[in-house]
């Protein structure tokens, strides 16, 4: 015959049982967020952009205009602020909702010296609500950015909502950029 040798259970300590809980509750939060993190790109991406604008107005600090632009105010400046007919010199980097960066000047730190009317309808409006010294995010419909064509390297899809986050670094008259600081001249 085998023999069973008994181990004495001990009690549990008072209070045990409840970290042991919050200990649990604690491991299925953080796998709930990070399941949310990792698939949040995906549910951005296959809303549509009457969705992801509307889903995007509601978030604190986010103002959209009649035209449907949307912007956030990261910086506010306290310069001037350009007309439809000034050259402004920005910093910006351009996404798609997928993050994907498209354009920017950050990889090789020259700001773009810009004609507004030469812009894409939402750069135009947005760049008219900044100040001077300025950093703003914006959120563009279709109907303000590439519309229903997209561009024609194929890199903004058709139909796309696209993101600048757009510093404004100097205003200047259409007629010269001599207002611009040293090094940032002409077209």
């Amino acid at each position: 015959m085998s023999e069973v040798t008994a181990v004495p259970l001990h009690p549990i300590a008072k209070g045990s049982l409840t970290k042991l809980w919050l200990g649990v509750a604690t491991v299925l939060l953080v796998a709930v967020g990070a399941a949310y993190v990792g698939t949040e790109k995906q549910v951005v991406q296959a809303m549509t952009p009457e969705d992801f604008l509307a889903s995007n107005a509601r978030h604190s600090g986010v103002v959209q205009t009649p035209s449907g632009l949307q912007y956030q105010i990261i910086k506010q400046g306290h310069g001037p602020r350009p007309t439809a007919s000034d050259m402004v010199l920005v910093q910006y980097e351009g996404r798609l909702l997928s993050g994907k960066v498209f354009d920017t000047t950050k990889t090789d730190g020259n700001p773009r010296p810009l004609s507004i009317v030469g812009t894409i309808p939402g750069w135009a409006e947005g760049l008219q609500l900044m100040n001077q010294g300025s950093t703003y995010r914006f959120w563009m419909p279709p109907s303000l950015a590439y519309g229903p064509n997209g561009t024609s390297d194929g890199i903004i899809p058709p139909n796309s909502v696209i993101t600048f986050e757009v510093e404004l670094l100097a205003v200047a008259p259409a007629q010269g950029m001599g207002g611009m600081p040293p090094g940032h001249g002409g077209m």
